[in-house]
């Protein structure tokens, strides 16, 4: 039992693209926030206690005195104040000024030495808060005697963090995402309108309606030439559409000729409305109206044969001179029911090809199974087989004496199902014995064309390689 194949959920390019990259983008600059931010904090915080230190140095200036002891000036509060302000630091900043005896003189906010002598350790080095930091300052005198320190006590939070640098990261960073997003939404939706495009109107081809016309305006060279393509190949299937009506009805026609003329022959001959000579007459001409349908369903077999690839070409090295004489004079035997004379002009110097001799025996049956239905069979028939090398080619020309091909149908004469007005109404074909040849010419990396026509007869020459 076969395992059915669960089909994922189908969306849109433009909702496929943009949403990924909408959550790769976010998981990207995510984690670039998250080295910013901590960049950040590190240098707030080195920052803000460098700033620190200065303020302390300052203050420590200020309380020394010309005879070396601590004085505290009277508007100290208010430089501190504003130098807070300037430096752009945490107001709630707690400063403290201790002497060498480690009793505090200052401090701002105010408060009692109970409390102040709480909040730093006993040799005034530390913090006992482990959520604050001090930064200490010593105080010497002039003669470079340590005589007290301003010690500055902030919480940890105030120094690395700051409203205003996370805004700005998360601006810039929600900015950058945005700008992503628009730029990929913008992209895939310009990508995912012209596929869309060919979508439905591959859909209409699907239905039967190969008239498609895709307004599509776009500098991109891979859409342009998607969209040009399409268009033509949309063309080429109407007109293999068109033409494969047109073949099919071709032929049943002709198939369907045959059978009803050797219908009518038989019926003629079974109800015994024709005289014994007669019906013997009729019965020779219900025989060759079924060689020719054999004719015909046989060219068609192979033609199909070979454009489905079912068809082998061997590469064997062959004596044209042995081959071609062989050829005409097997054919000649098969026709002697007609005066044909067979002309050989062939080189004496050997020529050799790599190729199959069945299948140029096949291009050259064609080929003279052609000359002679052109030839007026009142007239003597002859043939006229012509071999020389140019170059890395070897060129065998057949020509006949017939009545030639109309100017108006040699362009076509190698086309699938193609038969001049003349040949339709004196020969019953389908019209693949020239399109076969030709096929089976170039698979061998020859050619087969058209020399020349007139009503004087016609030359095909096939091109062999060397």
């Amino acid at each position: 039992m076969a395992k059915r194949v669960k089909k994922s959920k189908q969306t849109s390019i433009l909702s496929y693209w943009t949403i990924r990259y909408f959550l790769i983008l976010c998981v990207g600059f995510l984690i670039i926030a998250a080295a910013a931010v901590y960049w950040v904090r590190d240098t707030a915080m080195d920052n803000r206690l460098k700033t620190a230190g200065l303020l302390g140095q300052e203050v420590a200036d200020r309380v020394t005195s010309d005879n070396g002891t601590i004085v505290i000036p009277q508007r100290l509060d208010g430089i501190i104040q504003n130098r807070l302000k300037f430096f752009n630091l945490d107001e709630y900043m707690c400063i403290m000024i201790a002497n060498e005896k480690g009793q505090f003189l200052f401090s701002m906010p105010n408060l009692p030495q109970d409390k102040l002598s709480k909040k730093l350790t006993p040799d005034l080095a530390e913090p006992t808060d482990k959520r604050y930091m001090a930064v200490n300052t010593p105080i010497f005198n002039e003669q470079g005697v340590k005589i007290g320190q301003v010690t500055l006590l902030q919480s940890k939070k105030s120094l690395t963090y700051s409203p205003n640098e996370i805004i700005l990261v998360v601006v810039l960073l929600s900015t950058l995402i945005i700008s992503g997003w628009l730029t990929i939404y913008w992209l895939s939706r310009k990508l995912s309108r012209p596929i869309q495009l060919v979508a439905d109107a591959a859909k209409q081809i699907r239905a039967g309606n190969y008239d498609v016309n895709l307004d599509i305006d776009t500098r991109e060279q891979e859409i342009t030439e998607l969209v040009q393509s399409f268009e033509e190949m949309a063309q080429r299937l109407k007109q293999l559409e068109e033409w494969r009506a047109l073949s099919l009805a071709g032929v049943t026609h002709e198939l369907k000729t045959p059978v009803t003329s050797i219908k009518g022959l038989v019926m003629a001959v079974r109800e015994e409305v024709v005289t014994q000579d007669e019906a013997k007459e009729f019965l020779d001409i219900a025989l060759k109206e079924s060689d020719r349908m054999e004719r015909m369903i046989a060219d068609l077999l192979d033609y199909n044969a070979f454009t489905s690839g079912s068809v082998e070409i061997q590469s064997d090295r062959l004596h044209l001179q042995l081959l071609i004489s062989e050829i005409a004079y097997q054919w000649k035997i098969t026709h002697e029911a007609y005066p044909v004379d067979m002309i050989l002009d062939l080189p004496e110097e050997p020529l050799y090809t790599m190729g199959d001799s069945l299948r140029i025996q096949q291009i050259f049956v064609n080929l003279l199974n052609n000359g002679l239905q052109a030839v007026d069979k009142s007239i003597p028939i002859q043939f006229r087989i012509r071999m020389y090398a140019e170059q890395q080619y070897v060129h065998v020309e057949v020509t006949d004496n017939g009545t030639g091909v109309a100017l108006e149908d040699q362009s076509h004469i190698f086309e699938r199902f193609y038969r001049g007005d003349c040949k339709k109404r004196s020969v019953r074909g389908l019209g693949l014995g020239l399109t076969y040849s030709q096929l089976l010419a170039r698979a061998q990396g020859g050619e087969l064309r058209l020399r020349q026509s007139s009503s004087a007869g016609s030359t095909f020459a096939l091109q062999l390689p060397r």
